[in-house]
């Protein structure tokens, strides 16, 4: 079976109890990512327009650290991913493309 994993060589750290960049790393992105959920939510539920700017603004800059501390931890071989076959992409497509037209017939006709 072919390696199907999409990885950058790992950067080594140190094995020991303590804590080390990789798990720095990880714990802000782990971070990153629920303050983004938690004020995506945040966003979907305000209603003063001021204090929404405001907040995607903060949203916005969260966004953006999670992606940046993603990038790294990519880029250091500590975060990977399974490679799919072009078929199974094809296969899920046309899945959620069934899925749609069931669910909305009338889509792009006008009433």
């Amino acid at each position: 079976m072919p390696n199907n994993k999409v990885q950058n060589p790992s950067t080594q750290v140190p094995t020991t109890p303590e804590m080390n960049d990789r798990d720095f790393i990880n714990d802000c992105l782990t971070t990153e990512k629920y303050l983004t959920n938690a004020y995506s939510v945040a966003l979907h539920e305000m209603s003063h327009q001021a204090l929404y700017q405001d907040v995607s603004k903060i949203f916005n800059e969260t966004e953006q650290c999670q992606r940046d501390l993603f990038n790294l931890m990519f880029k250091k071989g500590w975060y990977g991913f399974e490679a799919e076959s072009g078929q199974k992409l094809q296969q899920t497509y046309q899945q959620f493309s069934q899925y749609q037209t069931q669910q909305f017939p009338n889509q792009g006709t006008m009433q």
